[in-house]
Protein backbone atom coordinates (compact mmCIF):
# COMPACT_ATOMS: atom_id res chain seq x y z
CA UNK A 1 0.00 0.00 0.00
CA UNK A 2 2.88 2.46 0.60
CA UNK A 3 4.52 1.61 -2.50
CA UNK A 4 0.96 2.97 -4.03
CA UNK A 5 0.27 5.38 -2.54
CA UNK A 6 4.38 6.71 -3.56
CA UNK A 7 3.37 6.33 -7.21
CA UNK A 8 1.11 9.83 -7.44
CA UNK A 9 3.92 11.55 -6.11
CA UNK A 10 6.70 10.00 -7.96
CA UNK A 11 4.47 10.54 -11.20
CA UNK A 12 4.21 14.19 -10.49
CA UNK A 13 8.11 14.62 -10.41
CA UNK A 14 8.46 13.45 -13.03
CA UNK A 15 5.67 15.23 -14.69
CA UNK A 16 7.38 18.55 -13.32
CA UNK A 17 10.89 17.38 -14.70
CA UNK A 18 9.78 17.08 -17.74
CA UNK A 19 8.05 20.06 -18.20
CA UNK A 20 10.72 22.62 -16.07
CA UNK A 21 14.13 20.96 -17.43
CA UNK A 22 14.06 22.28 -20.85
CA UNK A 23 13.28 25.59 -19.10
CA UNK A 24 16.02 25.53 -16.40
CA UNK A 25 18.40 24.50 -19.36
CA UNK A 26 17.72 27.08 -21.74
CA UNK A 27 18.42 29.68 -18.65
CA UNK A 28 21.56 28.40 -17.23
CA UNK A 29 23.17 28.50 -20.38
CA UNK A 30 21.52 32.08 -20.71
CA UNK A 31 24.67 32.67 -17.87
CA UNK A 32 27.64 30.88 -20.25
CA UNK A 33 30.44 33.14 -21.35
CA UNK A 34 30.81 30.86 -24.62
CA UNK A 35 28.55 31.23 -27.83
CA UNK A 36 26.97 27.85 -27.81
CA UNK A 37 24.53 25.64 -25.75
CA UNK A 38 27.34 23.01 -25.83
CA UNK A 39 30.10 23.96 -23.27
CA UNK A 40 29.82 25.87 -20.36
CA UNK A 41 32.93 27.97 -20.00
CA UNK A 42 32.22 30.48 -17.34
CA UNK A 43 29.76 32.51 -15.72
CA UNK A 44 28.69 35.88 -17.23
CA UNK A 45 26.01 38.65 -17.46
CA UNK A 46 26.70 39.60 -21.36
CA UNK A 47 24.14 38.24 -22.33
CA UNK A 48 21.50 40.08 -19.95
CA UNK A 49 22.89 43.41 -20.72
CA UNK A 50 23.10 43.20 -24.38
CA UNK A 51 19.66 42.59 -23.96
CA UNK A 52 18.83 45.89 -22.30
CA UNK A 53 21.03 47.83 -24.46
CA UNK A 54 18.83 46.47 -27.54
CA UNK A 55 16.94 49.84 -28.45
CA UNK A 56 14.44 47.85 -30.35
CA UNK A 57 13.95 44.89 -27.98
CA UNK A 58 12.91 47.75 -25.33
CA UNK A 59 10.34 49.41 -27.25
CA UNK A 60 8.88 45.95 -28.26
CA UNK A 61 9.37 44.85 -24.50
CA UNK A 62 7.05 48.26 -23.74
CA UNK A 63 4.28 47.36 -26.60
CA UNK A 64 4.68 43.54 -25.17
CA UNK A 65 3.83 45.08 -21.58
CA UNK A 66 1.20 47.58 -22.86
CA UNK A 67 -0.60 45.19 -25.04
CA UNK A 68 -1.22 42.64 -22.24
CA UNK A 69 -2.17 45.29 -19.48
CA UNK A 70 -4.64 46.82 -21.68
CA UNK A 71 -6.09 43.43 -22.89
CA UNK A 72 -6.05 42.28 -19.75
CA UNK A 73 -8.17 45.62 -18.26
CA UNK A 74 -10.52 45.99 -21.29
CA UNK A 75 -11.14 41.95 -20.90
CA UNK A 76 -11.74 41.71 -17.41
CA UNK A 77 -13.86 44.00 -17.65
CA UNK A 78 -16.09 42.92 -20.85
CA UNK A 79 -15.89 39.47 -19.15
CA UNK A 80 -16.96 39.73 -16.19
CA UNK A 81 -20.14 42.01 -17.67
CA UNK A 82 -20.72 38.89 -19.91
CA UNK A 83 -20.54 36.21 -16.75
CA UNK A 84 -22.87 38.31 -15.22
CA UNK A 85 -25.72 38.56 -18.30
CA UNK A 86 -25.15 34.96 -18.43
CA UNK A 87 -25.97 34.08 -15.26
CA UNK A 88 -29.05 36.01 -14.79
CA UNK A 89 -30.19 35.06 -18.31
CA UNK A 90 -33.74 34.25 -17.56
CA UNK A 91 -34.20 31.81 -20.50
CA UNK A 92 -32.35 28.38 -19.59
CA UNK A 93 -31.57 27.18 -23.36
CA UNK A 94 -30.42 30.31 -24.58
CA UNK A 95 -28.19 30.38 -21.30
CA UNK A 96 -26.57 26.99 -22.39
CA UNK A 97 -25.99 28.29 -26.11
CA UNK A 98 -24.03 31.26 -24.97
CA UNK A 99 -21.80 29.18 -22.56
CA UNK A 100 -21.53 26.74 -25.36
CA UNK A 101 -20.16 29.14 -27.63
CA UNK A 102 -17.87 30.83 -25.02
CA UNK A 103 -16.05 27.34 -24.24
CA UNK A 104 -16.15 26.54 -28.23
CA UNK A 105 -13.22 30.17 -28.35
CA UNK A 106 -11.56 28.65 -25.39
CA UNK A 107 -10.48 25.05 -26.93
CA UNK A 108 -10.58 26.87 -30.16
CA UNK A 109 -6.97 26.27 -32.44
CA UNK A 110 -5.19 29.63 -32.05
CA UNK A 111 -4.22 28.95 -35.51
CA UNK A 112 -7.83 29.22 -36.96
CA UNK A 113 -8.34 32.09 -34.34
CA UNK A 114 -5.26 34.48 -35.41
CA UNK A 115 -6.40 33.75 -39.25
CA UNK A 116 -10.12 34.41 -38.72
CA UNK A 117 -8.98 37.98 -37.32
CA UNK A 118 -6.46 38.58 -39.93
CA UNK A 119 -9.17 37.71 -42.92
CA UNK A 120 -11.76 40.47 -40.71
CA UNK A 121 -9.09 43.08 -40.25
CA UNK A 122 -8.13 42.47 -44.44
CA UNK A 123 -12.35 42.82 -45.41
CA UNK A 124 -12.72 45.99 -43.13
CA UNK A 125 -9.42 47.67 -43.95
CA UNK A 126 -7.80 47.81 -40.45
CA UNK A 127 -4.02 48.52 -40.67
CA UNK A 128 -2.47 45.20 -38.87
CA UNK A 129 -0.37 47.06 -36.01
CA UNK A 130 -1.17 48.19 -32.26
CA UNK A 131 -4.58 48.12 -33.10
CA UNK A 132 -5.10 44.75 -34.35
CA UNK A 133 -2.75 42.73 -31.88
CA UNK A 134 -4.99 44.96 -28.72
CA UNK A 135 -8.04 43.97 -30.19
CA UNK A 136 -7.19 40.46 -30.82
CA UNK A 137 -5.69 39.60 -27.37
CA UNK A 138 -9.33 41.21 -25.89
CA UNK A 139 -11.29 38.66 -28.05
CA UNK A 140 -9.53 35.68 -27.11
CA UNK A 141 -9.63 36.72 -23.63
CA UNK A 142 -12.59 37.92 -22.72
CA UNK A 143 -13.97 33.95 -22.56
CA UNK A 144 -11.64 32.66 -20.59
CA UNK A 145 -12.33 35.83 -17.89
CA UNK A 146 -15.84 34.34 -18.17
CA UNK A 147 -15.01 31.05 -17.66
CA UNK A 148 -13.26 32.14 -14.15
CA UNK A 149 -15.57 34.48 -13.03
CA UNK A 150 -19.10 32.35 -13.74
CA UNK A 151 -17.68 29.84 -10.59
CA UNK A 152 -17.50 32.62 -7.82
CA UNK A 153 -21.27 34.01 -9.43
CA UNK A 154 -22.59 30.46 -9.10
CA UNK A 155 -21.61 30.34 -5.57
CA UNK A 156 -23.12 33.64 -4.37
CA UNK A 157 -26.53 33.14 -2.82
CA UNK A 158 -29.60 34.69 -4.38
CA UNK A 159 -31.10 35.73 -1.35
CA UNK A 160 -27.79 37.98 -1.06
CA UNK A 161 -29.32 39.84 -3.50
CA UNK A 162 -32.71 39.72 -2.12
CA UNK A 163 -31.48 40.68 0.90
CA UNK A 164 -29.67 44.10 -0.41
CA UNK A 165 -32.70 45.02 -1.95
CA UNK A 166 -35.16 44.49 0.27
CA UNK A 167 -33.00 46.87 2.67
CA UNK A 168 -33.47 49.42 -0.33
CA UNK A 169 -30.21 49.25 -2.21
CA UNK A 170 -30.51 50.35 -5.36
CA UNK A 171 -29.48 47.94 -8.78
CA UNK A 172 -26.09 49.90 -8.67
CA UNK A 173 -25.23 49.30 -5.28
CA UNK A 174 -25.83 45.64 -5.27
CA UNK A 175 -23.79 44.95 -8.23
CA UNK A 176 -20.62 47.37 -6.58
CA UNK A 177 -21.12 46.42 -2.81
CA UNK A 178 -22.80 42.65 -3.47
CA UNK A 179 -21.69 40.88 -6.19
CA UNK A 180 -18.51 42.63 -6.84
CA UNK A 181 -16.81 42.11 -3.23
CA UNK A 182 -17.73 38.68 -3.46
CA UNK A 183 -16.81 37.75 -6.82
CA UNK A 184 -13.41 39.90 -6.51
CA UNK A 185 -10.96 36.36 -6.13
CA UNK A 186 -12.47 35.04 -9.31
CA UNK A 187 -12.02 38.84 -11.27
CA UNK A 188 -8.43 38.63 -9.91
CA UNK A 189 -7.88 34.91 -11.65
CA UNK A 190 -9.58 36.50 -14.77
CA UNK A 191 -7.60 39.21 -15.17
CA UNK A 192 -3.80 37.84 -14.21
CA UNK A 193 -4.50 35.21 -16.39
CA UNK A 194 -5.50 37.23 -19.16
CA UNK A 195 -2.25 38.88 -18.78
CA UNK A 196 -0.30 35.79 -18.64
CA UNK A 197 -2.16 34.22 -22.03
CA UNK A 198 -1.31 38.12 -23.99
CA UNK A 199 2.14 37.99 -22.51
CA UNK A 200 3.03 34.36 -24.07
CA UNK A 201 0.36 34.38 -26.78
CA UNK A 202 2.64 34.23 -30.45
CA UNK A 203 -0.22 32.11 -32.89
CA UNK A 204 -2.54 34.89 -32.64
CA UNK A 205 -0.18 37.62 -32.85
CA UNK A 206 1.85 36.39 -35.69
CA UNK A 207 -0.95 36.52 -38.11
CA UNK A 208 -2.32 40.02 -36.89
CA UNK A 209 0.54 42.18 -36.14
CA UNK A 210 2.80 44.18 -39.40
CA UNK A 211 3.78 48.04 -39.80
CA UNK A 212 6.69 47.62 -37.47
CA UNK A 213 4.62 46.58 -34.56
CA UNK A 214 5.84 43.41 -33.18
CA UNK A 215 5.40 41.41 -29.74
CA UNK A 216 8.33 39.89 -27.30
CA UNK A 217 6.74 36.24 -28.54
CA UNK A 218 7.27 36.88 -32.33
CA UNK A 219 10.54 38.79 -32.02
CA UNK A 220 12.08 35.74 -30.47
CA UNK A 221 10.76 33.82 -33.04
CA UNK A 222 12.11 35.86 -35.86
CA UNK A 223 15.46 35.59 -33.78
CA UNK A 224 15.51 32.16 -33.35
CA UNK A 225 14.84 31.49 -37.41
CA UNK A 226 18.13 33.75 -37.89
CA UNK A 227 19.94 31.45 -35.52
CA UNK A 228 20.00 30.31 -31.84
CA UNK A 229 22.07 32.95 -29.63
CA UNK A 230 22.69 33.03 -26.04
CA UNK A 231 20.34 36.78 -26.27
CA UNK A 232 17.68 34.88 -27.19
CA UNK A 233 18.43 32.31 -23.96
CA UNK A 234 18.56 35.55 -21.41
CA UNK A 235 15.47 37.14 -23.45
CA UNK A 236 13.75 33.75 -22.54
CA UNK A 237 14.63 33.78 -18.79
CA UNK A 238 13.64 37.53 -18.09
CA UNK A 239 10.45 36.38 -19.58
CA UNK A 240 9.80 33.25 -17.17
CA UNK A 241 10.86 35.24 -14.60
CA UNK A 242 7.94 38.13 -14.92
CA UNK A 243 5.59 34.86 -15.05
CA UNK A 244 6.58 33.65 -11.86
CA UNK A 245 6.71 36.72 -10.53
CA UNK A 246 2.81 37.33 -11.90
CA UNK A 247 1.69 34.01 -10.56
CA UNK A 248 3.39 34.78 -7.38
CA UNK A 249 1.66 37.76 -7.20
CA UNK A 250 -1.79 36.25 -8.17
CA UNK A 251 -1.58 33.90 -5.10
CA UNK A 252 -0.51 36.86 -2.92
CA UNK A 253 -3.32 39.14 -3.56
CA UNK A 254 -6.01 35.92 -4.02
CA UNK A 255 -5.13 34.88 -0.12
CA UNK A 256 -5.61 38.50 1.04
CA UNK A 257 -8.67 38.70 -0.48
CA UNK A 258 -9.98 35.38 0.34
CA UNK A 259 -9.01 36.17 4.29
CA UNK A 260 -11.66 38.94 4.82
CA UNK A 261 -14.62 36.48 3.25
CA UNK A 262 -13.71 33.31 5.43
CA UNK A 263 -14.05 35.71 8.00
CA UNK A 264 -17.67 37.35 7.43
CA UNK A 265 -18.54 33.62 7.05
CA UNK A 266 -17.20 32.53 10.72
Amino acid sequence: MEKLSKLPKIYLVVVFIILYAPIFYLIFYSFNSGGNMSNFESFTLEHYAAVFEDTRLIVILINTIVVALLSALISTAIGVLGALSIVFMRNKAMRNAVLSLNNILIVSPDVIIGASFLILFTMIGVKLGFASVLISHIAFSIPIVVIMVLPKLQEMSPTLIDAALDLGASKRDVLTRVIIPFIKPGILAGFFLALTYSLDDFAVTFFVTGNGFSTLSVEIYSMARAGITLTINALSGLIFLVTVILVLGYYTISRKTKAPLSGVKK
